[in-house]
């Protein structure tokens, strides 16, 4: 049994916390409190005290002073500072881990997880910090040199989602830090606990180097502090995860001030299993994808696509490991499902399986709800004949939709069928099979994978998706460009004046 108090004590966390933080805790003038709850039993853990429009002047205000003197500290000085964050996340692993799964319900490995992917952005954003290239182009023009660099794009709003309440902040964060931008960030409402345990620990970091206003927080309703923050034209970059709902929301809202979003939206993802598949592999898979983080992950596996030869046997065995899956604590290292974020959630999840049964579905195990305080949910697996309306909707709990085919070609279709396009995953020992869902005519997914699951990517990879997922890229790759301006320089080294294309302007 997780004693609350020393772990809350271990991360500087009062009864009662403040919501707005520049370095400095800011105390709003109107005292709106909010409760953070223990998904498990429903108890609540502490209390924060929501910015008001005051509180938010203030922290935007820090923000865009503290830009103009960090994006003058030469690049590879900052990714020392995000080096040192990095490595006080290390000593604070444990604790807020611990903080992640009882905050937010996923299993304490997961929690654990979570943080260590904060460590490894910090780790690729030092690398990064040395590596901010533009390229040489070659000028048409004689003695001309043109080159492109990149400029620290300003103040950059963070808002992240309950299921991974602090990894996608260290995407954004790290990133933008290196990159000389500072940033304020917005957490979930579910999960405000974690987001101030985080700002303490970056805290530390920017006191020991007499830095304020880079790293900001701002807890608050998306009513309010959101709209604010979506509508403010002082933050030129809004990195958005959450609901395609509100995402089409915050793409609006930024664009027309022509500023910018990165959107990370929902997911309906799927995976293919080929005859020739190792079946092995597709349990295990299949098993954590749909009920990690019980199928709160917006990479969950909602839709398995069987091929009809194999279809009846996996089925079996999935039953029958679904039927093993122990939930409840998720602090308690033999649990392998938490529970859901809260009680609309739950009631989420029993009405899709109200309409997949009214569509056709077959529940082939799980429905119910186990008689435990807290809000937990059987993982359910529903058999369908075809490809039902609710199976095109993302419901972010375990409920997994099978389907069975002849075809590939007929797999890849229905496979692209959604509105969504994040996670995809195939699982064939055919280098045709494999290769043709990765080729222009398979998986129209910003992710797509070979004998490995949908969930679970690794932070050197742009992760994002395509359609109704939003478009936006986080993480490797080249996502810290989405962070900077990028301006093309010319240089004339010569003592005519020729112009492009050979235009001739000539005066006498």
């Amino acid at each position: 049994m997780t004693d609350i108090k020393k772990l809350l004590a271990e991360l500087e966390l009062e009864a009662v916390n403040p919501g707005a933080c520049t370095g400095e805790w800011i105390e709003p003038s109107e005292r709106n409190e909010l409760v953070s709850k223990n998904p498990s039993n429903g108890q609540p853990i502490a209390s924060v005290i929501q910015a008001d429009a005051d509180a938010y002047e203030q922290v935007v205000e820090a923000a865009q002073a503290s830009f103009a003197t960090w994006r003058m500290m030469p690049a590879p000085a900052r990714g020392e500072i995000v080096r040192e964050l990095g490595n006080e996340l290390r000593k604070y692993k444990d604790p807020l881990g611990r903080l992640v799964s009882l905050e937010m319900g996923k299993i304490l490995s997961e929690g654990l997880g979570e943080v260590q992917e904060m460590i490894d952005m910090c780790d690729f954003a030092v690398g990064l910090s040395r590596q901010l290239y533009g390229p040489n182009m070659t000028s048409e023009r004689p003695r001309h040199r043109m080159y492109e660099q990149w400029h620290p794009l300003g103040v950059v709003g963070i808002v992240t989602a309950f299921n991974f309440p602090v990894a996608v902040w260290a995407w954004n964060a790290a990133l933008a830090a290196v990159c000389g931008d500072t940033m304020i960030w917005k957490p979930s409402s579910s999960t405000p606990l974690t987001a101030v345990a985080v700002q303490n620990i970056s805290n530390k970091i920017m006191d020991r180097h007499g830095l304020s206003g880079v790293f900001n927080l701002v807890i608050g309703p998306g009513r309010s502090v959101g709209e604010r923050m979506i509508n403010d034209s002082r933050v030129p970059l809004i990195s958005f995860t959450g609901s395609t709902r509100m995402g089409r929301h915050v793409a609006e809202a930024t664009a027309t001030r022509f500023g910018r979003s990165i959107l990370e939206l929902g997911g309906n993802n799927a995976i293919i299993v080929e005859p020739d598949a190792k079946l092995d592999l597709v349990l295990r898979a299949v098993l954590f994808a749909a009920v990690g983080t019980a199928g709160q992950r917006c990479t969950s596996l909602r839709r398995l696509f069987l091929h009809s030869s194999i279809a009846d046997g996996v089925i079996e065995k999935l039953v029958k490991a679904y039927g093993s899956i122990t939930s409840g604590d998720p602090l308690d290292e033999s649990t392998l499902m938490g529970p859901l974020v809260n009680e609309s959630a739950v009631e989420e999840h029993f009405a899709a399986i109200e309409k997949a049964k009214e569509q056709g579905g077959e529940v082939l195990i799980g429905g119910g709800r186990p008689d435990k305080p807290g809000n937990f949910v059987e993982p359910t697996i529903i058999k369908c004949s075809e490809h039902i309306p609710i199976a095109c909707d993302e419901t972010f709990a375990p409920i997994l939709y099978v389907f069975t085919y002849d075809e590939l070609e007929e797999a890849i279709t229905v496979h692209n069928s959604v509105a969504q396009g994040l996670s995809s995953a195939i699982f064939t020992s055919s280098v045709y099979s494999a290769e043709t869902f990765l080729s222009h005519e398979g998986s129209d997914c910003g992710i797509a994978n070979v004998n490995i699951g949908t969930s679970g990517a690794e932070i050197g990879g742009a992760f994002g998706g395509e359609k109704e997922t939003g478009g936006g890229r986080e993480a490797g790759s080249d996502a810290w460009k989405a962070y900077m301006r990028r301006q093309t320089c010319t240089i004339n080294w010569s003592t005519e004046l020729p112009l492009a294309q050979g235009v001739k302007f000539d005066v006498e």
